[in-house]
């Protein structure tokens, strides 16, 4: 597939999800971005947001597996890996949990426990699972969408900063504006149309392939690296990003190059991507009067190219 035939079927993309959800165009080009980075995502955002249906949506249009799973307080690891067990006749049964989807959403993780938090985001990284009977690889494509409520509210356990790191990205989902709440009420108020499928999983896959060859020259690479260093050294962060972010920059910049079309990553590519790849790898101090965000635009108002 070539560049500019990833751009037509992804227009075609938008089009179809346009049908279900009303305006969050931002929050789906960069979830799309980090499938094809072979990232996963933070969603952060309040309930009610859509976040589910855009996950199912997205799942649907690209002939993908999805599974669900809610935080909770008393939620184990076997609850989403699965777990062995022996039948009436001593045959040992695997159960494979919900992670053995292509697209799986985890809801309020941060209201599972940390341990539970930990064995999932190992098994994320590791794209493998475990048991007593030998090692089973998670299906191709796979990512993880894992919602967290922004309020620390109590029976929560905020994902560590250290682990917030091994998300590609964090998406902010938020409210609608009134226009897209009065189109959502519309698309409410008649029959849902029917939803053709974009893409195939397959594709998906060979997207992921394809990005890879995408061209960066060090001019960019040299503006990444350059906004990265400097969270390491403001005054109003506890701890900068790692270079993990300058990766994240870099495959997240070549997946977003690939879907408007374009053999070589521009710097419109890399800006789209900086508070998604930033605000979940930086720590603010307490008292600074500043939030991430702002500190990101800050970053990106000073460093040119």
């Amino acid at each position: 597939m070539e560049p500019k035939e990833v751009a037509e079927r992804y227009v075609k993309f938008q089009n179809e999800i346009s049908k279900v959800i009303a305006g969050k165009e931002k929050e789906i080009e960069l979830i799309f971005v980090g499938l094809i980075a072979n990232g996963h995502i933070l969603l952060e955002g309040m309930p009610g947001l859509a976040k589910t249906t855009m996950a199912k949506t997205i799942a649907q249009l690209i002939n993908c597996s999805f599974g669900r799973i809610q935080g909770t307080p008393d939620l184990q690891p076997r609850d989403i890996l699965g777990f062995e067990f022996y039948d009436p006749n001593g045959k040992l049964i695997l159960w494979k949990g919900p992670i053995f989807n292509n697209i799986v959403l985890i809801d309020e993780l941060n209201r599972a426990p940390p341990k539970t938090q930990t064995s999932l985001l190992e098994s994320m990284e590791e794209r493998q699972v475990t048991f007593s009977s030998g090692t089973i690889p998670l299906p191709k494509p796979f990512i993880v969408l894992a919602t967290q409520n922004p309020l620390r509210i109590e029976g929560t356990n905020p994902i560590p900063l250290v682990q917030a790191d091994r998300f590609l990205f964090k998406v902010n989902v938020t409210y609608p504006t009134k226009e897209e709440e009065i189109e959502m009420l519309k698309l409410k108020d008649k029959e849902q149309q029917k939803l053709e499928k974009v893409f195939e999983k397959e594709e998906i896959i060979e997207l992921s392939q394809l990005a890879k060859s995408i061209k960066i020259n060090e001019e960019i690479m040299q503006y990444i690296v350059e906004i990265v260093s400097r969270t390491r050294q403001h005054q109003h962060l506890l701890m900068g990003a790692s270079p993990r972010a300058s990766i994240a920059f870099m495959l997240g910049a070549k997946a977003r190059a690939l879907l408007k079309g374009r053999e070589e990553v521009e710097i419109d590519d890399v800006r789209f991507i900086a508070h998604a790849v930033l605000e979940h790898r930086i720590a603010v101090r307490p008292g600074a009067g500043i939030g991430a965000s702002s500190i990101v635009d800050e970053l990106l108002a000073q460093v040119k190219i």
